[in-house]
């Protein structure tokens, strides 16, 4: 639907410079329908909730058992070595870590050390637990780390 504006005619001529803006006559119950209210915010998403607990199982208090870990499986000969790398690479970690306990570090070196012994410890964990392959990896970026160190300091 198209709406014309409607000129009023004003007594008194002159050079039109005094004329009010035109009026327009608008029929606001035609655009109520087609009036679509604005949200401020999207709309909330709709969250199916939580299954019920059944009858016989245990409450949310009780323990949950640890997620079991998954560890590469490797032969007695891999598993043998991976036991030697992972202790020689350890060895040579902390041994370099020691040489520069007692030098002046900058913040990016204690930044390396801090990671150095985060990988150390890791390595460890890695090791009690029996994954040999991820301690392996551990203490090896272990080792790195520390040759780098000692050779910035």
């Amino acid at each position: 639907m198209q709406v014309r504006p409607t000129l009023q005619t004003h007594a008194g001529g002159g050079d039109g410079g005094d004329l009010d803006a035109p009026e327009i006559g608008l029929d606001s119950a035609l655009f109520a329908a087609v009036m679509v209210p604005i949200r401020s915010v999207p709309p909330r998403p709709k969250v199916a909730p939580p299954p019920a607990p059944a009858a016989n199982a245990p409450s949310a208090d009780a323990e949950k058992p640890e997620a079991p870990t998954i560890a590469a499986q490797l032969s007695k000969e891999e598993f043998a070595a991976a036991q030697q790398e992972t202790t020689q690479s350890l060895d040579i970690a902390e041994k370099n870590l020691a040489s520069t306990g007692n030098k002046r570090l900058n913040p990016a070196q204690k930044d390396l050390v801090s990671k150095i012994k985060g990988f150390l410890k890791d390595a460890r964990e890695a090791a009690q637990a029996g994954d040999w392959a991820r301690a392996r990896n551990l203490a090896k970026k272990a080792q790195v780390l520390s040759e780098e160190l000692v050779r910035s300091v």
